[in-house]
């Protein structure tokens, strides 16, 4: 079974290389890495460059964003699985890879979710994102499980699409409800946290973001005909402090 991980990056010279070695010290072999550069002005690609061989297939171009970056990854990806490792991201441990292999082997499955570590940039962790009491119903009300930790088969991407670029930030929240609660897709959860996140993104930088991400939350159900409540949805900061006070 090949996994393909995608890292779609910006200016990201600071963080690109602890990503890249993080995919190289992966146990399974069988992984194709991608990354998608959206032509940066720092020192970025020469650091891809520096990486190469550890690189499957790298890319550097203008793009219309984030989402589309993504969507030009998941066109160049070749494997049965498909995740993404954000450019400022590393997996938990080396053995992530293997443990996913070996879990969608053992289980007729569409998708795994699993958790994340949330971390500041002097490594303190703050929060331990867990899918393990969720349920795609859960997306009526404003919650998701950690995008970092899915992996989905590839074919899914053919049957039901891409990200739409019709989103801010919140074409991850569309793109799993459309799999997930719309064309109710098999999936489970794994257990395995998959990567150490650096808190600070686009989704959980502040009071605006979190205005939008509302918004962009209700578009994205809206788009796929599933009822919700929007008081709920904007109450959803709550579904966050429990997330904060389970161990």
């Amino acid at each position: 079974m090949k996994i393909s991980i995608i890292t779609v990056c910006y200016n990201s010279a600071a963080t690109i290389e602890k990503t890249i070695l993080s995919v190289a010290e992966q146990t399974n072999k069988n992984v194709e890495y991608i990354i998608v550069d959206g032509n940066s002005k720092d020192n970025t690609l020469e650091i891809i460059k520096k990486h190469e061989n550890k690189v499957t297939k790298w890319i550097s171009e203008r793009d219309k964003g984030l989402y589309d970056a993504m969507n030009k990854g998941i066109e160049m990806a070749t494997g049965d699985l498909i995740g993404i490792l954000n450019s400022d991201d590393v997996f938990n441990n080396e053995l992530v890879l293997e443990q996913i292999a070996a879990f969608h082997k053992n289980n007729e499955i569409d998708a795994s979710v699993g958790n994340i570590l949330q971390h500041k940039e002097n490594g303190k962790i703050l929060r331990l994102y867990s899918s393990k009491f969720w349920s795609p119903e859960k997306l009526r009300i404003g919650f998701m499980p950690p995008h970092p930790s899915i992996f989905f088969k590839k074919d899914l991407f053919n049957k039901f699409g891409n990200y739409e670029l019709g989103f801010k930030i919140g074409a991850d929240y569309e793109l799993i409800t459309r799999f997930f609660l719309k064309n109710n897709i098999t999936w489970k959860y794994s257990g395995i946290t998959t990567t150490a996140m650096l808190v600070g993104g686009l989704s959980s930088s502040g009071s605006s973001s979190y205005s939008l991400i509302t918004k962009e939350i209700q578009k994205a159900l809206s788009m796929n005909n599933i009822r919700f409540s929007p008081i709920k949805i904007k109450g959803r900061f709550l579904w966050k402090i429990i997330g904060f006070l389970r161990k």
